[in-house]
C-alpha cells in the first residue's frame, strides 16, 4: 500500500458559522480549483451556503492506463472506461485514505460525521462511493453525477453486508445526462439499481439531453438535496 498524501484542496468557506461540509470530488483530470470554477460558471447563485464549508480536494498525478500510462490527475486507475472490467483495488484504496485525511480534518474542526456529504463528478462520484460505502457509512449522504461503478465493484458488497447486518447506510442521490457519450446513461442506471438492490436508499435523476457535463437544473436539485441532508442548526 502506497504512503497516505496530504491532498492540495480549495475550499469555499461558509458566510455564517461551519456546522457542516461538503467534499466534491472532481472528475479524470480535472483539479478541485477547475472544478470549483466549473461549478460557479454553471450555477446561479453560486453553489455556497451560509452554514457549509465545500472543500475541493485535487486527485494526485499518477499514470492512468486509459490514456496509455500518462500522467493525469485522476483518484484511482482503471483498465480502462467500461463497467466490464475489475476494479483496480490497490489505487482506490489507496486514495480513500488520502481522503480519509480530508473528513478527520473536518471531524477534528467540530463537524460530525453525521453533518459531512461526499460526491463527485463522473470519476468522483464514484469515487464517493467507495468513500461512503466502504470506509464512512456513518456520513449524511453521498451523491454521484454522470458516474457509475464497475459490475463487480467493492462498493455493492460493502452495502449488502452493511444491509445485512441492520447498520445505517447513507442515501445516495445520482444525477445523469440522456446524451452522455463518455459514460452511459445505462451505466449510471444500473449502478443505481445494483446499489438499491444491495440495500441502500438510492434516487436517481436522468436529464434530458445533457452530455458529459454538469447543468444549472442539475446543480439546483442537488443544492436543494445538501440542504435536507446537512440542513442549519437551529438554536436551542
Amino acid at each position: 500500500m502506497a504512503a497516505v498524501q496530504k491532498l492540495q484542496k480549495c475550499a469555499v468557506s461558509p458566510a455564517g458559522k461551519h456546522t457542516a461540509s461538503v467534499i466534491f470530488l472532481h472528475g479524470s483530470g480535472d483539479t478541485g480549483r477547475g472544478l470549483r470554477a466549473w461549478v460557479r460558471d454553471v450555477t446561479e447563485p453560486d453553489l455556497s451556503f451560509n452554514h457549509i464549508r465545500i472543500i475541493y480536494p485535487t486527485a494526485p498525478a499518477r499514470p492512468y492506463t486509459p490514456m496509455r500510462g500518462a500522467l493525469s490527475t485522476v483518484w484511482f486507475d482503471r483498465h480502462k472506461i467500461s463497467r466490464d472490467c475489475p476494479e483496480d483495488r490497490e489505487s482506490i484504496d489507496d486514495m480513500c485514505n488520502s481522503l480519509g485525511l480530508i473528513i478527520q480534518g473536518e471531524v477534528n474542526a467540530g463537524i460530525p460525521k453525521h453533518r459531512i456529504v461526499i460526491g463527485g463528478f463522473s470519476m468522483g462520484g464514484a469515487m464517493a462511493l467507495h468513500l461512503a460505502c466502504r470506509y464512512h457509512p456513518d456520513v449524511a449522504g453521498v451523491f454521484a453525477l454522470s458516474s457509475f461503478l464497475n459490475k463487480d465493484s467493492a462498493a455493492y458488497q460493502a452495502v449488502e453486508e452493511r444491509s445485512r447486518a441492520d447498520l445505517p447506510l447513507p442515501e445516495l442521490l445520482q444525477c445523469h445526462g440522456t446524451k452522455d457519450d463518455l459514460v452511459l446513461h445505462q451505466w449510471g442506471e444500473d449502478t443505481s439499481e445494483l446499489l438499491k438492490k444491495a440495500g441502500m436508499a438510492t434516487t436517481f435523476h436522468s436529464f434530458s439531453g445533457l452530455h458529459h457535463q454538469l447543468s444549472m437544473p442539475e446543480m439546483e436539485l442537488l443544492r436543494g438535496w445538501i440542504l435536507t441532508k446537512i440542513p442549519p442548526l437551529t438554536s436551542s
